[in-house]
């Protein structure tokens, strides 16, 4: 491997998750720019110049935990769709997979396939430690990804003002 405690690319069958690259803030502008996409992450859109802020926030994620989340490249095409991966802010209750998906993207099952690839990943790499997705409770598309992907409800909690729920990723080979 490298400095970095994961591998810094994974492969599922239709999608790439790897490093970020300097260019793909444009990219994460489409999903950071949409207010149907912030409204139960950030609470509101981004500007560009927030959106470039953001998209080296993931990529230095990188370098203070030695992992992070990956960009989110389509296999077809080459086109980077988003953000899946590990996540976990100072203010996190524990290390989460975490996704955001441009919104052309969403509800083709990319996040869903990209989040069973960080799964396994992650129980390969720290075996017995089942990550979170750390979900407000109104985000009814992201609990859905969560499901699908068998996470289960654990807990919710109060999180900068709003209600957040915590969905356990199971273990490997066991089902929510």
């Amino acid at each position: 491997m490298s400095e970095f405690q994961i591998p810094t690319r994974l492969e599922t069958e239709r999608l790439v998750l790897r490093m970020f690259r300097e260019d793909d803030w444009r990219r994460m502008h489409l999903h950071y720019g949409n207010p149907d996409c912030t409204r139960h992450t950030l609470g509101r859109v981004l500007s560009e110049g927030e959106s470039w802020r953001l998209t080296a926030t993931l990529a230095g994620h990188w370098l203070l935990r030695g992992y992070g989340p990956y960009a989110l490249e389509e296999k077809a095409g080459g086109a980077m769709i988003g953000a899946v991966g590990l996540w976990y802010p100072a203010d996190f209750p524990e290390r989460e997979i975490k996704w955001a998906l441009l919104p052309e993207c969403q509800g083709k099952g990319f996040a869903s396939e990209a989040a069973r690839a960080v799964q396994a990943m992650t129980a390969e790499v720290y075996p017995g430690q089942q990550p979170i997705s750390f979900i407000h409770r109104d985000n009814a598309a992201s609990i859905r990804v969560a499901r699908a992907v068998g996470a289960h409800l654990e807990n919710e909690i109060d999180f900068r003002g709003g209600r957040f729920q915590i969905y356990r990723h199971p273990a490997p080979g066991k089902k929510a």
